[in-house]
């Protein structure tokens, strides 16, 4: 579909076999789509609710499996029509599920997973349901990675439309500082390109504004020539944690590019808490070694496994942390630094966790990320923090206990207020969180409302990461 095609026309009946409920599509969709959506009475239902996120309990009215853009503009068209509240599905892995719109239309990019390299632009060009490991993987044979997030599954488009921080923010930026454009589909069905000459003020948008405009079916991102990691995972017994994540916050302040370290709380042997670091060295071997040792001196570890590995390698060493049906609900804070009663707060939380699953993230935001400019992007702080993950984790069919969970994570988050800078990462965001909502984009604000206004004015995309009311 060319740039700036037009809006789509009259429709005609989708007849679903199995429900009998007729859905209207515009004429000239692809003939497919009429055999491209699941309704609650298919076989294929209760598998294209799963999303990562068990403890999402919504019912959507109907999937359209997408595969091109056109589907994507039919099903756009099905959804205004038919008066269904509409949402995207990608990688499936925002954790408060607005994937799954309840009682609306969801069209599901999860099978678009294509990934093409131009190993000589050092360019990979995305269609919106790829995961990090897809282009990861398609890119490994050229000596070549995209900044991603921390986890391999996770979709690449909405990972990069509300920030994406990861092993290689601070030495490349945040996953949207190396988006080049991308293909979209607007509300009113046209199909444009916003880059940084066609759609600039979109382009800007999309970066840091998550999909509040429009249907990212491709995307361009930048590559870099990487081929192997220094990685480390430092594992500190509890005992220690207080002093060992102090000393952590004085020696990350001079960190350096190459050096990308998440440090916090995770589940040990016989699920009690201990304090983990896990440094990613991207720079040369030797000075990698010697930060890997000064990383280890900062208490007495327990376990200290230092490794080369691929880009591949390393975001499935993450991805067993975060299993997929298990219940999650999580909150966030940015911390300017790591003071003293902020370190207080997160180890008394480490100590009295409501479940053994539920962990304490903190990815330090240093280097290339800093030096983007505030308004460069809609992305809403650029100065050095830490942004902070209060994970709670439970095992399904413990629903009782769930209000118990989600008070711990919320509790934390409520401590680290007066520590913490206004706002937060809008990917990670709840929906009701008003009082960070609305100082997450910073300046941008104002421009991403005008935005908003000029490109979905009658707010179809209403499911994506929240915007200031």
């Amino acid at each position: 579909m060319k740039n700036g095609s037009s809006g789509l026309s009259a429709p005609y009946p989708l007849q679903h076999a199995n429900q009998g409920r007729t859905l209207l599509l515009p004429e000239g969709a692809h003939p497919l789509m009429r055999e491209k959506t699941v309704l609650p009475a298919d076989k294929a239902y209760a598998g294209a609710r799963q999303i990562w996120n068990g403890a999402v309990n919504r019912f959507p009215a109907v999937f359209a499996l997408c595969e091109t853009a056109d589907d994507v503009r039919a099903a756009i068209w099905a959804a205004r029509t038919n008066g269904l509240p509409l949402s995207v599905r990608g990688g499936g892995h925002d954790w408060a599920g607005r994937s799954l719109r309840q009682d609306g239309l969801v069209i599901d990019l999860s099978g678009m997973r294509d990934v093409k390299v131009d190993a000589e632009a050092r360019v990979a060009t995305l269609a919106a349901g790829a995961r990090a490991t897809d282009v990861i993987e398609a890119a490994a044979p050229y000596g070549l990675a995209a900044a991603t997030g921390n986890c391999g599954a996770v979709g690449m488009a909405g990972l990069t439309l509300g920030g994406g921080y990861g092993p290689l923010t601070p030495r490349h930026g945040l996953a949207l500082d190396n988006l080049l454009g991308v293909d979209v589909v607007l509300a009113d069905g046209r199909c444009i390109v916003a880059d940084a000459v066609e759609n600039p003020d979109l382009f800007w948008a999309l970066r840091g504004g998550g999909g509040n405009f429009g249907v990212v079916t491709s995307m361009r991102v930048r590559l870099h020539p990487i081929e192997k990691l220094l990685v480390g995972m430092i594992l500190f017994p509890w005992s220690e944690a207080d002093g060992v994540l102090r000393r952590y916050g004085e020696m990350i302040e001079s960190a350096p590019d190459e050096l990308a370290v998440l440090v916090g709380v995770l589940p040990g042997p016989n699920s009690n808490p201990v304090l983990f670091l896990s440094p990613v060295w991207s720079g040369e071997a030797l000075q990698g070694e010697r930060i890997m040792e000064d990383l280890q001196r900062l208490g007495t570890p327990f376990l200290a496994q230092i490794d080369e590995m691929t880009y591949g390698e390393l975001l499935g060493m993450y991805d067993a942390h975060v299993v997929s049906g298990r219940h999650y609900a999580i909150e966030t804070r940015w911390l300017p630094k790591l003071t003293q009663d902020a370190v207080a707060s997160i180890m008394a939380a480490g100590s009295h966790r409501s479940s053994p699953f539920s962990m304490i993230a903190l990815h330090h935001f240093h280097g290339a990320a800093t030096r983007v400019g505030e308004n460069a992007t809609a992305f809403g702080l650029r100065q050095k923090h830490f942004l902070v993950e209060i994970i709670a984790a439970w095992e399904p069919g413990f629903g009782k206990e769930a209000a118990a969970h989600r008070q711990w994570a919320k509790n934390l988050c409520q401590d680290l207020a007066s520590a913490s800078l206004p706002g937060g990462y809008a990917n990670l965001l709840s929906p009701d969180a008003w009082d960070q909502i609305k100082f997450a984009y910073g300046s941008n604000i104002s421009r991403l409302r005008h935005v908003k206004q000029r490109f979905d004015p009658g707010g179809v995309f209403t499911s994506a990461i929240p915007l200031p009311v």
